[in-house]
């Protein structure tokens, strides 16, 4: 390995531990995430408890599994909770969205306010 590579491998371990300025762009990066990311976390937890759901009334209309349980019609239950799953799943997109209009309202000013500073 010759000088050079050393010292380039040198500058890029440095400069993990080095401490950086935090800039604007940097602050409008993170108060974009602070706008979005909750709602992308609410749209996978609702959506995949909406497909859990679904997929136990699959699971009782397709296999025996109701009989197993005790239930007594567990083609009627399956079907309903079935339902229940799909009418969750289809109304989490919009929901999201309302979710994160509300959040886009709220921190509107700050982010165009921050913007605006750093495009000029």
């Amino acid at each position: 390995m010759n000088r050079n590579d050393q010292e380039f491998l040198v500058q890029k371990i440095r400069s993990q531990y080095t401490e950086k300025e935090s800039t604007e762009l940097d602050e409008l990066k993170e108060l974009d995430g602070k706008v979005k990311r909750p709602a992308v976390i609410f749209a996978y937890v609702f959506g995949s408890i909406a497909a859990i759901i679904m997929g136990a009334g699959m699971s009782l209309v397709m296999t025996d599994i109701g009989s197993t349980l005790g239930l007594n019609q567990p083609m009627v239950q399956g079907i309903i909770i079935g339902i229940v799953g799909m009418i969750m799943g289809i109304v989490n997109y919009p929901i999201y969205k309302s979710f994160l209009s509300s959040r886009r309202k709220k921190y509107a000013d700050e982010i165009l306010k921050l913007s605006e500073k750093i495009m000029k």
